[in-house]
């Protein structure tokens, strides 16, 4: 057995090279997979005790509960100045063109460039993914969707497509003018969506967002019906840029922090957006999922959000439910389906409310400091301080 001595001043150290090697590598990864497993569980605001709303989440709690829907991302950090990026959502993993899927759009306040907002509802249905980016990289990311389209052999004879594009404005902490966002960008975040859980913070088109004053970014959230309701899935998306008096579980945090809507310089405009995107399985037609739509809206009021003057509020709904695809092309002049009654709709507005509440709450609690544009710094959420004032709101589970 080899042994090796290293002198420190007068005192002689002798150990064994090759076990205390072993020791250390085996505690590092232990610390690695500690500190990760600790991150990971401490990362949404149901790991802190705080449950919103009273329907149960689905599996990951996360938008791609509904069954085919896919998530990607495409983050982009780059030197001091570039914090922005890419998050796709494909409603399935086929050609979407050719088995379009039941779609509207709800306007909460219209200060946006959402790209393929009047096709959409003017013809109930949606054909390409769903691209979230930053405000100046839509009509790149809108040129991507297109080639993603006619990149299907069937879509060959192809004339017109109408690709969905949201965003929000990441100009205080990104080189927005820079248009750092790429084509190659959009297709990679399109060809890595997958299902499963979805990465939330400061990540895809979240990566320079800012939510009530506190870095923002991406979250998800989903509830599941009872199976005596149908036992359907809602799951909602959120890229979260907007300002307002931040409330959780009912608790006025931004009140009590005192960081809120004309509080501070950083909050003195409320202005900035947020994109909602509202997937289901239950089998709805286009009218029904505006009335969906709408109802994401009070889930961003009940986290204090405002919806200002200068703030573009959309929410994008659809319906993964396969058999009320709507085929490019057929035989029959005829599109016979079977949807739910309006007197079925309820309990999924009610999903909808709840699960983009806490969407937007786990973007909060997802995301880090971040220093950016000209030395911009933008801190995230003290959690810490939440959660001693929502106790004292009565407002945490088991504590």
């Amino acid at each position: 057995m080899k042994y090796n001595n290293f002198y420190l001043g007068k005192k002689c150290i002798i150990f064994n090279i090759k076990s205390l090697t072993i020791k250390l590598f085996a505690m590092t990864l232990l610390l690695s997979v500690f500190s990760h497993s600790s991150s990971a569980q401490l990362s949404r605001v149901r790991d802190f005790g705080i449950t919103i709303g009273v329907m149960d989440p689905g599996h990951f709690n996360a938008i791609t509960d509904v069954d085919g829907v896919k998530v990607g991302h495409v983050t982009l950090k780059e030197g001091k100045n570039v914090r922005t990026g890419v998050t796709a959502i494909l409603p399935h993993g086929g050609n979407i063109y050719q088995q379009k899927v039941p779609a509207a759009i709800h306007v909460g306040n219209g200060f946006g460039k959402l790209a393929g907002v009047t096709q959409v509802r003017e013809l109930g249905n949606m054909e390409t993914p769903v691209i979230l980016t930053n405000t100046l990289s839509v009509p790149t990311a809108a040129d991507a969707l297109i080639d993603h389209a006619l990149s299907f052999k069937a879509n060959k004879e192809v004339r017109s497509v109408n690709p969905v594009v949201g965003e929000t404005n990441d100009g205080h902490l990104n080189d927005i003018q820079g248009r750092h966002v790429t084509k190659e960008h959009v297709m990679n975040a399109i060809e890595n969506a997958a299902s499963g859980e979805v990465e939330e913070g400061s990540v895809g088109a979240g990566t320079g967002t800012i939510c009530f004053g506190f870095k923002g970014g991406i979250g998800t959230s989903s509830r599941v019906l009872p199976e005596n309701r149908g036992g359907y899935t809602v799951g909602v998306l959120v890229q979260t840029n907007f300002g307002g008096v931040l409330q959780i579980a009912g608790a006025p945090v931004g009140k009590e922090l005192n960081r809120h809507y004309m509080s501070d310089e950083l909050n003195a405009n409320p202005n900035g957006s947020c994109m909602i995107v509202v997937a289901t399985d239950a089998p709805l037609d286009s009218r029904n999922l505006e009335r969906l739509a709408q109802r994401a809206m009070l889930g961003l009021g009940k986290t204090g959000g405002i919806s200002s003057n200068g703030s573009g509020d959309y929410v994008i709904a659809f319906s993964a439910n396969e058999e009320v695809r709507i085929p490019n092309t057929g035989q029959s002049r005829f599109n016979i389906q079977k949807v739910l009654r309006n007197d079925a709709m309820s309990p999924l507005f009610m999903a909808a409310i709840e699960a983009t509440e806490e969407a937007i709450l786990n973007s909060l609690f997802a995301a880090e400091d971040m220093e950016g544009r000209d030395g911009q710094r933008v801190e995230s959420l003290p959690v810490e301080q939440v959660m001693k004032i929502l106790e004292r709101y009565n407002a945490v589970k088991g504590r």
